[in-house]
């Protein structure tokens, strides 16, 4: 194994082009840890956050940007649990765009069967954030109304998957045809073209929303409260249009809304051990029998991470980018 390594860092916090290739050292594995040549690294939009200033790693964590990836094992230190050559994906703290990253080897998971590891490294960031926050943390049950917005992104693509695998009603909004195209083929039995439909007349027609996971903010906060049904829960993973606004607590309390919300980066090693332990048991079958898939939008070569970012900015893709190592 070489001792340095290319990596895309983050020069300065600005825009895609603050991006720019570099040489760091090869990481060495701790205990508990394995190192993984990367194949391939996904592409999310807290790296986007990270790279404008916004979005601190942890600390002890690395400083490049990138949270998923797939690859081979090529070191694994004391009670890791994977050999050298096993080929796996993983949740990483950070430093996917790089040739080689450590992570724990408690937030990696096997190839699913049939997928190669392209498909693979779409896999962790996503996955990860949907079952914690939509079925550990939002409880989703079957039958229920379920209502994601950017049903079109990675998380919203994964988010009507496993939603409607699960048996639930599935209700995505996205801001074109395409795009509600898009949704309702992976299984949203409606997708709402939200720059022509209201979403919240259209959720109160049916009872309003069990569940709703969001990651817009802004002046969707209020709009959701009115579309959730009595008892229904919102949960938050994002604030693309801002965290901070009026809402009146009224309604959350007569109608007993539950509002709660998480970021996955900032979580223990251990809270993240237990969803890898759950997308195995419950998730990873799906995955291996061809039930659900990652959508793929683009893919750009490591020293192009500048236009990957530029093209997920656009909001113009479907599905997850990823940089190939």
């Amino acid at each position: 194994m070489p001792t340095t390594m290319r990596a895309v860092e983050i020069s300065e916090p600005g825009g895609p082009e603050v991006l720019r290739l570099c040489e760091r050292p090869v990481p060495t594995p701790q205990a508990g840890e394995i190192v993984i040549r990367v194949a391939y690294a996904g592409v999310n939009r807290p790296d986007a956050l990270q790279r404008a200033g916004s979005y601190a790693p942890p600390k002890g964590a690395s400083d490049l940007p990138g949270l998923e990836a797939a690859g081979e094992v090529v070191a694994a230190g004391p009670g890791a649990g994977w050999s050298v050559g096993d080929q796996v994906c993983a949740l990483l703290p950070g430093g996917g765009y790089a040739e080689y990253v450590a992570t724990p080897g408690a937030h990696a998971l096997p190839i699913p069967d049939g997928m190669d590891l392209k498909q693979a490294a779409c896999l962790p960031e996503t996955f990860f954030t949907v079952w914690s926050n939509v079925f550990m943390r939002g409880g989703l049950q079957a039958g229920e109304r379920f209502l994601v917005h950017g049903g079109s992104s990675g998380i919203g693509t994964t988010a009507i998957q496993l939603a409607h695998a699960f048996g639930a009603r599935v209700f995505a909004t996205a801001g074109s045809d395409d795009k509600c195209a898009a949704c309702t083929r992976l299984g949203a039995e409606r997708a709402i073209n939200y720059r022509d439909e209201d979403f919240v007349d259209i959720l109160r027609a049916e009872g309003g929303a069990n569940l709703i996971l969001d990651m817009v903010g802004g002046d969707y906060l209020p709009r959701n409260v009115k579309a959730l049904g009595d008892d229904g829960r919102l949960v938050q993973i994002a604030f693309l249009q801002g965290p901070k606004v009026a809402l009146n607590f009224a309604h959350v309390m007569m109608r007993r809304l539950t509002i709660t919300g998480s970021t996955l980066r900032p979580q223990s090693d251990q809270a993240k051990a237990a969803i890898t332990e759950a997308l195995r048991d419950r998730v990873w079958p799906l995955l291996s029998a061809g039930r659900i898939a990652p959508v793929m939008d683009s893919e750009f070569p490591l020293e192009n991470a500048a236009d990957a970012h530029a093209r997920m900015e656009s909001s113009a893709h479907i599905g997850k980018i990823v940089l190939a190592v």
